[in-house]
C-alpha cells in the first residue's frame, strides 16, 4: 500500500525521532511503539546503525518507517532501498530537492522562516517540518504563517514535549508533531519496552485530548 506524505503524517499524532545506538534494539522498540498506537517511526541517520535499523523496523507489522536527518543527496536512494517510505530533512537545498525527485522518496523538509516555507512550496512541497520548532517561534510562528500560507501543513519538531504537544496539535496547520521523548535512552538501554508502550499510548491519545 502506497501512502501520501500527508496520509502518513495524519496516521500518528506524534512521530518519534529515533536514534539507534544498538541495532538489537530496533525491532523491539518498533514493536513497543506500534503496540502503543504510534505507527509512524522516523529513524535518523545520526548513528551508524540508521540504515540497518530502518531495514529491520520495516519488517515489523504495522510500522510505517521513514528516514530522518537526510542531509546529503546520496542518502535518499540508500534509505529507500533499506525500506524507508518517507524522508525527513532538517533543511532544504537544491541538491536535496533533486535527490527527492529522482529517488521517489516523499520528503518532509525542514523550514524555519516564511521565506523558506515559500521556497519549499515553489519546489512542490506542501508538507513541511518546522524545525527547530520552539526556537523558530513555536505556536506563535505556526499561527502567523497560517494566515498568508494556509495551504501548508506542518510537523513541528524540536523542543516539543509531552506537556506541550497538544498545544501544537491544536494549530490549524499542524498534522502531527515530532518528538524524542517517546524513546528515552534509559528505557531503551534497559529494554523496558513496556514503559515505551505506555509513553506511546499517551502520545497517541494527544489529538483527542
Amino acid at each position: 500500500m502506497t501512502m501520501t506524505l500527508l496520509e502518513i503524517m495524519r496516521t500518528s499524532s506524534v512521530i518519534p525521532v529515533i536514534a539507534i545506538d544498538d541495532p538489537e534494539h530496533a525491532v523491539p522498540l518498533a514493536r513497543a511503539l506500534v503496540a502503543g498506537g504510534i505507527r509512524v517511526l522516523e529513524v535518523t541517520l545520526r548513528t551508524k546503525h540508521g540504515l540497518e535499523a530502518i531495514r529491520a523496523m520495516s519488517e515489523v507489522p504495522g510500522a510505517i518507517v521513514g528516514v530522518g536527518t537526510l542531509t546529503r543527496p546520496e542518502e535518499f536512494a540508500a534509505a529507500r532501498d533499506a525500506g524507508a517510505v518517507f524522508g525527513v530533512s532538517p533543511g532544504l537545498t537544491a541538491a536535496l530537492v533533486a535527490a527527492a525527485k529522482s529517488s521517489g522518496l516523499p520528503l518532509l523538509p525542514g523550514v524555519m522562516t516564511p521565506g523558506e516555507v515559500m521556497a519549499a512550496r515553489e519546489n512542490g512541497f506542501l508538507q513541511l517540518k518546522l524545525f527547530p520548532a520552539v526556537p523558530a517561534g513555536g505556536i506563535g510562528m505556526l499561527n502567523a504563517i497560517y494566515g498568508p500560507l494556509p495551504d501548508i501543513t506542518f510537523c513541528p519538531t524540536g523542543g516539543i514535549s509531552q506537556e506541550t504537544a497538544s498545544q501544537f496539535l491544536a494549530c490549524k496547520n499542524v498534522a502531527c508533531v515530532g518528538g524524542s521523548w517517546l524513546t528515552p535512552k534509559d528505557a531503551i538501554a534497559a529494554g523496558n519496552w513496556d514503559r515505551i508502550t505506555e509513553i506511546a499510548k499517551a502520545a497517541s491519545g494527544l489529538r483527542s485530548a
